[in-house]
Parts: C-alpha cells; structure tokens; sequence
C-alpha cells in the first residue's frame, strides 16, 4: 500500500511588478525576457491612447533580463539605468525583484 506523502510543498511568493514604456499611440508593443524564455507574448497596452504602454506580471524574487519590442524592434527601457550585455553585442535591461 502507497502512502501519500503530506509534505507542504512552499511556493516562493510572487511580487507584482508593472513595465511601462512610452512611445508613439497606435504601436504594438510587448515584453520579453529570462521571465519568459525571451518571448515577445506579453503585449502591454496603451488603454488611454496616449502612447503609454503598461502591463503587470506576477515574478518571483530574482534578477530578469528583458527588452520591450515596438513593432518588432527590440528596444531598451529607457526608464531603466540598469542593463547587462548580452550575447548578441547589445544590451539587456535588468530588473531585480526582491522578496518581501
């Protein structure tokens, strides 16, 4: 006979975190980075249209790379003074999300 086991299993607690980047209304603008594989699927909206994009993600604590991509361009956060090279010649933005 099996014994399940009744181990708690602890997830580390997600903090929010909010990117905005502005740029001209009317651009189709999304996040990518270590978060999510560098894959440009979290688009970020400028509900007002007024050309402030913004979209909230849940992360867990941790040091994340990213970049915003505006059509299709892969741009830094200009609101961001931290950034890292990475393999490509260019540079990364870098966002720590620390715990509570």
């Amino acid at each position: 006979m099996l014994k399940k086991s009744m181990a708690k299993v602890t997830r580390t607690p997600r903090r929010s975190i909010t990117f905005t980047v502005e740029d001209a209304p009317g651009k189709q603008v999304a996040v990518a980075g270590t978060f999510n594989d560098w894959t440009p699927d979290r688009p970020l909206l400028d509900k007002e249209g007024n050309g402030i994009y913004s979209c909230r993600m849940m992360l867990e604590p941790g040091t994340y790379e990213y970049k915003f991509v505006v059509d299709g361009e892969w741009k830094l956060d200009s609101n961001n003074p931290n950034f890292a090279p990475n393999d490509l010649g260019t540079l990364n933005s870098v966002l720590v999300v620390e715990s509570k």
